[in-house]
């Protein structure tokens, strides 16, 4: 087994789960799921991210995506897949995706270096495992796009659902909340906004004061809000359990390869960011 440096598959996933998410914020993928009927933002996120699964209901989405408020959820679900099937969401998120990372990479979406990216993670892919694995299963059974920047967002994707995955055991296994997790992480001042949490996941500022209050019940945030020392220790062993359980296609990629695959990743997610590619309020604590 490779052993890796510390930290190095926190430090790869990173940038390549970014690259991954920029198409869920592009005009492109909200002008693809308009164009098989899919117009609401909630509805293109739940259906585009899930369609892999098939047409699934409320309750698939809202355990496997964590976070969101089971109510928002089947307001939208399953509904949705009467307007437009799993397969024509699929390939409206794949043209969306297409468009997305050519435009906010410009000539690096078909350099080498893209091509060598797009060999790396996909190699990486060979190590990830289908058991408790419900998105990353999904995502595996699907065809690697022959185009290389594609063929690179389809294995960002499938690293993305494998680590994501495994965090909703380490959430689970923190005893953390859906609300509690978001709540814990934004604390870290590495998440999302609490403006956009509530834009977008369904709850009320009520709710997210009742996740404040049962951390803090726990000591794990503080009076202003912050971590505590145990609230710190607690979610560097949920993101330690989490590489745990993510390590293998990085073992398997080898230490020079992750480090190169980092190093490809956070170049196009610098262009990509530098070229608008997430909304301004998306992170912080206000």
């Amino acid at each position: 087994m490779t052993t890796l440096p510390p930290r190095a598959v926190r430090r790869c996933h990173h940038p390549v789960n970014l690259l991954h998410s920029t198409v869920y914020f592009s005009p492109e993928f909200a002008t693809e799921l308009a164009g098989v009927g899919v117009a609401d933002p909630h509805a293109a996120y739940f259906a585009g991210r899930a369609a892999a699964m098939g047409a699934v209901g409320p309750g698939v989405v809202t355990g496997t995506f964590y976070n969101f408020n089971h109510a928002l959820v089947a307001r939208y679900l399953p509904a949705v897949w009467d307007t437009a099937s799993p397969a024509d969401v699929l390939a409206a998120r794949l043209r969306a995706a297409d468009a997305t990372v050519r435009r906010l990479l410009g000539d690096a979406a078909a350099s080498d270096g893209m091509a060598e990216a797009a060999r790396l993670a996909l190699r990486a892919t060979e190590a990830c495992t289908r058991h408790g694995r419900p998105l990353y299963a999904a995502h595996a059974d699907l065809p690697v796009p022959e185009a290389p920047h594609l063929a690179f967002w389809h294995a960002a994707t499938l690293l993305r659902e494998h680590r994501g995955d495994a965090h909703l055991a380490a959430l689970l296994s923190a005893d953390l909340d859906p609300l509690e997790a978001v709540v814990s992480h934004t604390a870290t001042g590495t998440g999302i906004s609490p403006r956009w949490v509530l834009a977008t996941r369904g709850w009320e500022q009520a709710d997210w004061d009742a996740a404040v209050e049962r951390l803090r019940g726990r000591g794990l945030l503080d009076a202003a809000g912050g971590l505590t020392e145990a609230g710190a220790a607690l979610r560097e062993e949920v993101e330690a359990h989490t590489d745990r359980l993510d390590a293998a296609p990085y073992e398997h990629l080898g230490a020079e390869g992750v480090a190169r695959l980092t190093e490809l990743a956070r170049g196009f997610l610098t262009a990509a960011a530098a070229a608008g590619a997430f909304p301004s309020r998306l992170t912080g604590q206000g």
